[in-house]
């Protein structure tokens, strides 16, 4: 049975509702957003985490939280060597073998600078429900107008601080776009907008929580040599844009998050 946050029964036929909507006509952006299409995609988000902190389940402990803050890099460098190891063997390869070969020695030697990211985040980053998969192919736009926003996942709750650095520094926007530190804080500006109550610690570390999030992740690569998928193409394809974004962001880190701090400057929150 699945029941509501009141306690009603929606289904008794089995562990997942279904929940059928009024069609909503509009289209994914794939290759960036424009300037009107950052501020919309930062209000809607505002709105939807302004509306969220009240949901009874922020209240609730955030799981994985504890392993986020602590990832197990031993285990990510050993993951990086198997796949190594496979590449140098494959007999025969093929066209991705080089770039995987380059970008997994990439990321090892970023991953020496994880500890030092962990350390620069605040105490006090906040928790609630979230949407929970907020990016680029969850958005339906109308023009510049966001029409719908898709996928909500379950109420379960984890770092703002996550979900808007994911969306603000998105590859696409990161690899893409000329200008993408002022891409990012647009889309920041128009959040703020929407949710003034946003604590402004939440804004300044989003830049590095997405960084930090994108260099221990190996998503893509490792698919393409321990489970390929029948999308793997696409895949390995997102491997190379996360890591060009990972690589920029790391690099341009301190701008960035002055740029964020100039961002939050404007009002009064602590």
């Amino acid at each position: 049975m699945v029941t509501s946050v009141k306690g009603e029964t929606l289904t008794r036929s089995g562990p997942v509702a279904i929940s059928v909507w009024e069609w909503v006509d509009g289209r994914t952006e794939t290759n960036g957003l424009t300037s009107a299409q950052l501020s919309a995609t930062g209000h809607a988000l505002g709105l939807i985490h302004r509306t969220f902190a009240a949901h009874p389940a922020t209240q609730s402990t955030p799981p994985d939280l504890t392993d986020w803050f602590h990832p197990d890099l031993p285990k990510t460098r050993a993951t990086i060597d198997t796949l190594q190891d496979l590449i140098a063997n494959r007999r025969p390869g093929d066209d991705f073998d080089a770039i995987a070969a380059t970008t997994l020695e990439e990321r090892r030697a970023a991953l020496e600078q994880v500890p030092d990211l962990l350390a620069g985040l605040p105490d006090d980053l906040t928790t609630q429900v979230l949407h929970g998969d907020y990016s680029a192919v969850n958005l339906l736009f109308d023009g510049d107008d966001i029409a719908a926003v898709l996928d909500f996942r379950p109420p379960v709750p984890f770092l703002v601080s996550f979900e808007l650095g994911r969306i603000a520094f998105d590859p696409r926007t990161v690899v893409l776009s000329q200008n993408w530190p002022v891409s990012a804080v647009t889309l920041v500006h128009a959040y703020r907008d929407a949710h003034p109550d946003a604590a402004r610690q939440d804004v300044r570390a989003c830049a590095r929580v997405a960084l930090i999030q994108l260099v221990t992740s190996l998503y893509g690569v490792k698919q393409h040599y321990l489970a390929p998928g029948l999308l793997q193409d696409d895949l390995d394809a997102f491997w190379v844009l996360r890591h060009r974004a990972a690589t920029r962001l790391l690099d341009r880190l301190p701008e960035v998050e002055a740029m964020l701090d100039d961002a939050t400057a404007s009002t009064s929150q602590p």
